[in-house]
């Protein structure tokens, strides 16, 4: 799916436990309140726009069969009117029609692990620390820089945000620090602590699987600063030099069913009871990574991508998470650092904010050396092993070992150009790299011989047809980018047709037969899952694929390069990640020779 969609929601994802409600005040309601409810878009418009994209993806028979289906749904007095009237209603009730849904049906009732499933992960520039020391200076100056961030949060004082000159959403600011999904049988929640009567005051530190609760503010509310972070890491990391504990944490990578099982089993105990509850509750937690192993730099990179978005497997670091925690921020010894955040609580862009801020302020040199105040011990925090809960380890240990091993990820940096490219042609960045995608994974599946296919462009074999080509190509990023602006507007054909279908769900009505058909299966079957997340900072995001047989590809175009993560599963025998990115580059340049073959006209 194309994760930018999610992101782009008007109005925000309401978490279904807040801890204690109190009615956020001043500027940022000011802000909320003047955002435009999300639009129901007109029937028609969605149906035809469906029965448009679904053209270059099904057969003749299965499109002249769906466009029959479209009729009948929509007929006067029909199923589809009744639906579509229900979806208003619930529209005027309502800032967001789709929020809550969309946090149950994407997020809270999925099944699968979080790892690499759910969770995206981010990988930052390498430090230039390769000791202990080192990474402990950088770790705590980053949680100096967060807690920075954290107070711009809680002031209000965040800058709106904007994308295409409209106002977008802040909710999601609130809701990444101080939260935590919890497991549950059959349908997670998420639990914010951030606005309870009594906030919490301390992150969690993980070193060596053991979990500590580390007070980041002295009584008086003020903030520690990185100096004293510092020495307060120092005690975690000598206290915690055992290697031989057992990875408790490792349990929140497990199938969500199996976790809640387990969950119910390891806070029957009072003692594992408060060491979760500490960990929930805490702003955000740190996970302190033994080095990865030396290798060269492609291979460094894939290394880094594992560590954060799975840590490795048991015998590495991923005993070293909680990955129910919204935030994990992970510095290992070796330089490498990056995060891990979990998905139902927040979208890629407030992330990436609070990460330029904070790589932004872990720059600043110490102006002062602050001075040294004697802080209490950080409290370590005890779990209870039974043989029932070292069992659901063991298990947990090896399923993650198997999600791993069918993992296929890489990580590539396109030097040719960056977005300075196809801004010089008057094409968005964005709806060029996304033709780019479509070109390669035509290429990747296509038989020899074959080149562009697909809706828009044909891939034109003779010289004489290059302007056609030209004109072909410019056409399709403009029509990718005038979808991405529906999109951005509320009006995306899936989210409505997914609405039309809960609606359906809720009024207890018979599944329409819309949404019974191939076509419909075959639209909402995302083989290529597609995400850009632009930072300032020079990182890159990524994810597993959200099918069995697709890929996973997230890309951050900075100004003369690009950063493209691709993901694909070793199970499925026609997808491979390195042949994506190598077939993704081949188009990005054959894309940039066409244009510069056939110069636009100056006007």
């Amino acid at each position: 799916m194309s994760k930018m969609f999610c992101c782009l929601q008007v109005k925000p994802l309401g978490l279904l436990k807040p801890s204690s409600l109190v009615k956020v005040s001043g500027r940022f309601k000011a802000h909320q309140d003047s955002l435009p409810r999300l639009p129901v878009p007109a029937l028609q418009q969605s149906l035809d726009r469906y029965l448009k994209a679904l053209q270059p993806i099904v057969s003749e028979e299965e499109w002249t069969q769906t466009k029959q289906l479209v009729e009948e749904f929509q007929t006067a007095g029909g199923v589809g009117e009744r639906l579509q009237k229900g979806l208003e209603r619930r529209a005027r009730k309502m800032e967001n029609w789709l929020s809550e849904w969309w946090l149950k049906t994407a997020y809270l009732q999925y099944r699968q692990p979080l790892v690499i499933y759910s969770s995206p992960g981010v990988a930052l520039p390498k430090q230039d620390f390769v000791d202990l020391q080192g990474q402990l200076r950088f770790a705590a100056k980053f949680i100096e820089g967060v807690l920075d961030f954290k107070t711009m949060i809680d002031s209000e004082t965040l800058p709106v945000e904007y994308l295409g000159g409209k106002p977008l959403c802040m909710n999601q600011y609130y809701q990444i620090l101080s939260s935590c999904r919890v497991p549950g049988p059959k349908q997670d929640s998420v639990i914010s602590f951030s606005k309870s009567k009594k906030p919490p005051m301390h992150i969690t530190v993980v070193h060596n699987y053991q979990f500590f609760e580390l007070d980041v503010y002295h009584s008086d509310g003020t903030p520690l600063t990185s100096d004293q972070i510092f020495v307060q890491l120092e005690k975690i990391w000598n206290s915690s030099l055992q290697t031989n504990k057992e990875p408790v944490g490792i349990l929140t990578s497990n199938h969500r069913n199996s976790w809640a099982k387990a969950y119910s089993t390891l806070i029957k105990d009072k003692v594992n009871r408060e060491s979760v509850r500490s960990i929930q509750k805490s702003i955000f937690t740190v996970c302190l990574d033994a080095p990865v192993p030396r290798v060269s730099e492609d291979v460094y990179r894939r290394h880094v991508a594992g560590q954060m978005l799975h840590g490795g497997g048991g015998k590495l670091n991923s005993g070293n998470r909680w990955f129910d925690k919204t935030l994990q921020f992970i510095v290992a010894e070796d330089g490498s650092c990056g995060l891990v955040y979990e998905h139902a609580a927040a979208e890629g862009p407030p992330i990436i904010a609070l990460v330029d801020h904070v790589i932004e302020f872990t720059k600043k040199p110490e102006l002062v050396r602050s001075p040294m105040v004697p802080l209490p011990m950080p409290k370590k925090l005890r779990f209870n092993i039974t043989p029932e809960i070292k069992s659901d380890i063991e298990k947990a240990k090896q399923n993650l070992s198997i999600m791993i091993q069918d993992l296929d990820i890489m990580v590539m940096v396109f030097h040719h150009f960056g977005k300075d490219f196809p801004k010089s042609e008057k094409l968005s960045p964005d709806a060029f790299i996304q033709m780019a995608l479509q070109l390669a994974y035509y290429r990747c599946a296509a038989p020899r011989g074959l080149e562009w296919g697909g809706e828009h462009t044909l891939q034109l074999p003779h010289p004489s047809q290059e302007p056609q080509k030209v004109d072909l190509l410019r056409k399709a990023v403009q029509a990718h980018r005038a979808y991405t602006d529906h999109a951005i507007r509320g009006e995306a054909f899936d989210r409505h047709l997914l609405g039309l279908k809960l609606q359906a769900i809720e009024d207890l009505v018979s599944m329409p037969d819309i949404f019974m058909d191939t076509s419909y299966a075959i639209a909402m079957h995302f083989n290529l899952s597609t995400s850009q997340v632009p930072a300032k900072t020079d990182c890159v995001m990524f994810f597993g694929p959200v099918v069995p047989d697709g890929y996973g590809v997230c890309y951050n175009p900075m100004e003369t390069h690009i950063n493209f993560s691709v993901s694909a599963y070793n199970s499925c025998a026609e997808t491979n990640a390195a042949r994506l990115a190598h077939y993704l580059e081949k188009a990005l340049l054959d894309m940039r020779a066409l244009l510069q073959h056939h110069p636009r006209a100056k006007l």
